[in-house]
């Protein structure tokens, strides 16, 4: 049997399997036209979604790095789910992945020169006006990853982790975030704009991804290794590595671009969004660690205070 011969036959059994005659596709292949880079990419759409609120240069800068980033977070999505969904996870699987998820977030971290450094600051402080109360915090995608990652009580504001165990309802869970901090007032406990706003458009999607995850996000399925994988040290360093890259480097990263603009005028600027950023972002406070016990105390205490760099390998 010749090989297009055997093409064909696979074809027809592919086709069968699923009702389809096999001669009507072959027939549409006559009509069907060469695929393009342009039309694979739809870069005429990708290049058509940048929409300025004014006409300042710099504005369209903030706007397409922050595209950028969003369909960073959506490969990252994507890898962890492959983790997640698969049944039985080998630690080499597992650690390839992370180191996939880890690069993504590597290019994340060094990419804020370009909005730090590649930005007028006069020009920032103008059309910054324009964008409230939309902020960064508002990334739904963003959201989505820290619950993909860990379980839900390391994501829990850290002044109430006591109060909340697994048989917390999750809308209760929701309420207690630890970003939930940087959208509410304090005193009379009322919640911003940019907190009600983002709950209005996303809660019910939230609540339902953190049940979804609540068993099957990284930390979880790297608990239900069996003990040879979970002591492969291969496999501890990738999470290690991505723990910190996304809640102490990558953070503070952006925490040192807002702070460049922010910090700029006279007077201190608040994040678009009102939000306290400082206490919100500076992994010091709120201590987001994704892997625990991945971690000695002496590493956890210093979270974000001392280069743990250093401690990314054992």
């Amino acid at each position: 049997m010749s090989k297009s011969e055997d093409l064909v036959k696979q074809l027809s059994e592919k086709y069968a399997a699923i009702g389809q005659d096999v001669n009507v596709h072959l027939e549409g292949l006559l009509h069907s036209t060469p695929i393009t880079y342009w039309d694979y990419i739809q870069t005429d759409a990708l290049l058509n979604l940048q929409t300025q609120r004014t006409n300042l240069p710099d504005e369209m800068v903030f706007i397409m790095y922050h595209q950028v980033n969003e369909l960073l977070f959506k490969m990252i999505l994507w890898e962890i789910e492959q983790i997640a969904y698969n049944e039985n996870p080998t630690a080499a699987f597992f650690s390839e992945r992370l180191g996939r998820i880890s690069r993504y977030f590597d290019v994340l971290s060094s990419s804020f020169v370009v909005m730090g450094d590649g930005m007028d600051v006069a020009q920032y402080m103008k059309f910054r006006n324009t964008l409230t109360p939309a902020s960064g915090f508002q990334s739904a995608q963003y959201r989505k990853i820290e619950f993909a990652s860990t379980e839900l009580i390391n994501l829990i504001d850290i002044r109430f982790r006591t109060t909340i165990d697994r048989d917390t309802p999750f809308q209760h869970a929701f309420d207690h975030l630890y970003w939930q901090a940087a959208g509410k007032d304090h005193k009379t406990g009322k919640k911003s704009t940019l907190i009600n706003l983002f709950e209005e458009r996303y809660m019910e999607d939230f609540i339902r991804f953190m049940k979804t995850y609540n068993t099957l996000n990284l930390w979880t399925k790297f608990k239900d290794l069996p003990e040879a994988d979970k002591a492969d040290i291969g496999l501890q360093n990738a999470m290690r590595h991505y723990d910190h890259t996304v809640n102490v480097r990558w953070v503070m990263a952006h925490y040192h671009a807002a702070g460049k603009y922010l910090n700029s005028g006279k007077e201190k600027a608040e994040a678009t969004g009102a939000s306290d950023w400082q206490k919100y972002m500076h992994p010091r406070y709120q201590k987001r660690i994704f892997f625990p016990d991945l971690w000695t105390e002496k590493e956890m205490e210093n979270w974000g205070i001392d280069n743990l760099e250093t401690c990314a390998i054992l």
